[in-house]
């Protein structure tokens, strides 16, 4: 075996800091010509990957540039403190390469290695392998190089890269620490409660419990794990790709249309007073056209009435286009926005009740006689008035040409919603217009949970005995029939009954994978509980916006106290959503948005409809189940209800357009593409 050369030597033997020295020998010491496949070359390297030699080094170098130059002495001591060598070679200054090394080095025996002392054979190659690369390195050198200075730039660059790392550490350290203060902080502010809290019809203060403590916790903390993975595939859109099949052609009048006749030559008039809220009244709108349709009336334009739950006294031209909605209709429906003169003095005392959803028989059997006779009916109400099934095709799809079609928002509600969709998709949430590269998606939630609906349930949220006494004295003022009727809350909410509290909806979120950066519009007005039942969205997901959040007060300010006019602003917001989760199916703002998103969206608009009876059955495991559990659970029971369906049997088409009435089939063949 050889010896490394002075340059090597060099290399290995650095002072240190602090007056030490250290000794990297490097024993490549042969007889022959050295070459790094030689095998006497891997033993030396080999007796360095075992960690044998350590030693103490000294260097000269020779002052005169004549002289050959001097290798230092490599001293290899025993760690078992016995036997030593020294090895003592020079070398030409002009070898530069393996194969130029002279060889006129000399060898004594050096202490025989245990086995037990050496590394193993995998970090004995990874350490021969760094060992023939410096070897290499230092012997193809360019003449010249000040070998300390060399060593020194090493030296300083290694203390950057370490002082480099240290500082990308202690950063990550520090933003885990306070990400995950800040998550628990919101775990713990939805388990604090503000001890009174004024309830929203104005009694007495009172204290809301928040349920499902454990389970809000550990949402927060699944919420901190997951921060930094990726979402779902199919959160954001609808994993069940048949709904591009269905196309929009309500828009389409059938084959043999007739076009209606003028009103001096219909069978009647026919008025509407629509009751309850802005979708009460949009459905009730549009079983009036196909009923007008159906005994070949005209229909005045129908008036909304002043409910006392709403309180809102907008009639149809403050919330709809009135001319767009009579031209449009014009080849189905004639329609006039008041009755002639002469027959404005009449008394209509003709009081006729209409049961849910009645067929189309009824109307021509009981109605038309009467209309014929007295050439004005009037209707109260008249939101379920009309069957789904069975009625004529051309019925049907009347009502969904007036629902998707002919009811449009006046352009003050219309720019306004617009301008909420585009502030949410601001990543900023701020006031002005969003820059097209910086806009993201958002989850709108509709948060059925106010007062009229909490007490509508007959259901109980955790109050206790102030929240029954509360909820029964409202329904005794605006539901009477409900008042004297009593049932077993917790078989309610058994059977799905119940619209979700917050937290639940807050833990279905969570369940379902959106992160605590997703931006969030809650569409509602003033949820029974107030702020402290609000928390756990609040809290959990603090990008969580209201219309009145997101616009400024002078644009607030024409909708307030126009509850039908603010419900039309969340209809709109709803409706541009990437993604719509509802919390109460039976809920009509939910349905119409649902049928509008399946309308309009052409198979790619997700909506999110949760079982209740499941949910509650999952729900009542929430003192044991485990956080992976109840998430696979949650997401399986929300799949299975984006299955894509045709219309159910007597199922609203307002709710559910996937059917030929509302929409086309496309059916491909071999050779074309049709609709049906």
């Amino acid at each position: 075996m050889e010896t490394a050369d002075s340059t090597g030597d060099q290399i290995f033997g650095a002072k240190a800091r602090g007056g030490r020295r250290s000794l990297l020998a490097l024993s490549v010491l042969a007889r022959q010509p050295i070459s790094t496949t030689d095998s006497s070359f891997q033993q030396s390297g080999a007796l360095l990957a075992d960690g044998y030699s350590t030693g103490h080094h000294e260097q000269q170098n020779s002052k005169s540039s004549t002289s050959p130059q001097t290798i230092s002495s490599i001293t290899t001591c025993s760690r078992q403190g016995g036997l030593s060598s020294r090895v003592q070679a020079t070398q030409s200054p002009s070898s530069t390469s393996l194969d130029s090394v002279p060889q006129t080095y000399s060898l004594l025996p050096i202490a025989e290695v245990p086995d037990s002392s050496r590394l193993s054979p995998k970090a004995r190659s990874s350490v021969l392998s760094y060992t023939k690369l410096l070897y290499q390195h230092v012997t193809t050198r360019k003449k010249g190089t000040n070998p300390t200075n060399s060593r020194k730039r090493r030296k300083q660059l290694w203390k950057n890269e370490e002082l480099l790392l240290l500082l990308l550490v202690l950063s990550w350290i520090t933003f885990a620490w306070w990400y995950l203060s800040q998550s628990k902080e919101a775990a713990s502010q939805i388990l604090q409660l503000s001890p009174k809290v004024q309830a929203e019809n104005g009694s007495s203060p009172r204290i809301h419990s928040v349920m499902y403590e454990r389970l809000l916790s550990l949402a927060a903390n699944a919420l901190t794990e997951e921060e930094f993975k990726n979402e779902p595939e199919d959160l954001w859109g609808n994993p069940i790709q048949d709904g591009k099949s269905w196309q929009p052609c309500a828009d389409q009048r059938t084959p043999g249309h007739f076009s209606p006749p003028e009103p001096e030559n219909s069978t009647g008039y026919l008025m509407i007073s629509a009751n309850g809220g802005l979708n009460q009244q949009r459905v009730a709108v549009c079983n009036a056209v196909a009923v007008a349709r159906l005994l070949n009336a005209t229909l005045v334009l129908p008036f909304f009435l002043f409910n006392s739950v709403w309180m809102d006294p907008s009639q149809f031209g403050d919330i709809f286009q009135e001319s767009f909605f009579i031209d449009y209709l014009q080849d189905d429906v004639r329609i006039v926005k008041e009755l002639p003169v002469e027959l404005q003095s009449l008394h209509l005392n003709n009081k006729i009740e209409v049961p849910k959803e009645a067929t189309p028989s009824f109307y021509l059997t009981n109605i038309l006689p009467l209309l014929l006779r007295a050439r004005v009916v009037h209707f109260r109400g008249f939101d379920n008035s009309l069957s789904f099934d069975p009625i004529p095709f051309d019925i049907q799809r009347l009502r969904c040409r007036c629902n998707f079609h002919a009811l449009r928002f006046v352009p003050k509600i219309q720019n306004t919603g617009d301008l909420i969709i585009q502030r949410m998709r601001a990543k900023t949430l701020q006031w002005g217009p969003a820059k097209p590269e910086h806009t993201t998606k958002y989850l709108a939630l509709h948060m059925r949970f106010e007062m009229d609906m909490v007490a509508h349930s007959l259901c109980e949220f955790g109050g206790g005995e102030a929240e029954r006494e509360e909820l029964r004295a409202y329904r005794a003022i605006h539901f009477a029939m409900l008042s004297r009727l009593e049932q077993n809350a917790s078989r309610l909410r058994e059977n799905g009954h119940c619209p979700l509290m917050p937290e639940e909806a807050v833990l279905m979120l969570v369940a379902l994978g959106f992160n605590r950066g997703t931006h969030l519009y809650l569409a509602g007005a003033h949820m029974y509980g107030g702020q402290s039942r609000m928390s756990a969205l609040t809290n959990l997901y603090p990008y969580l916006a209201t219309k009145e959040d997101l616009l400024t007060p002078a644009e607030l300010a024409p909708f307030i106290n126009h509850s039908s006019q603010l419900a039309a602003l969340d209809f709109i917001g709803c409706v541009g959503a990437d993604v719509f989760a509802m919390t109460d199916s039976g809920s009509q703002l939910s349905s119409l948005v649902a049928g509008f998103r399946t309308y309009a969206g052409a198979g790619s608009s997700s909506t999110i409809r949760p079982n209740k009876k499941r949910l509650a059955k999952i729900l009542q495991e929430n003192a044991t189940i485990e956080w992976s559990q109840f998430a696979n659970k949650v997401r399986k029971s929300v799949k299975e209800t984006k299955k894509i369906a045709v219309r159910p049997f007597a199922r609203s088409v307002y709710r559910h357009p996937r059917c030929k009435e509302c929409m086309c089939l496309r059916q491909k063949s071999k050779n074309q593409t049709r609709w049906s």
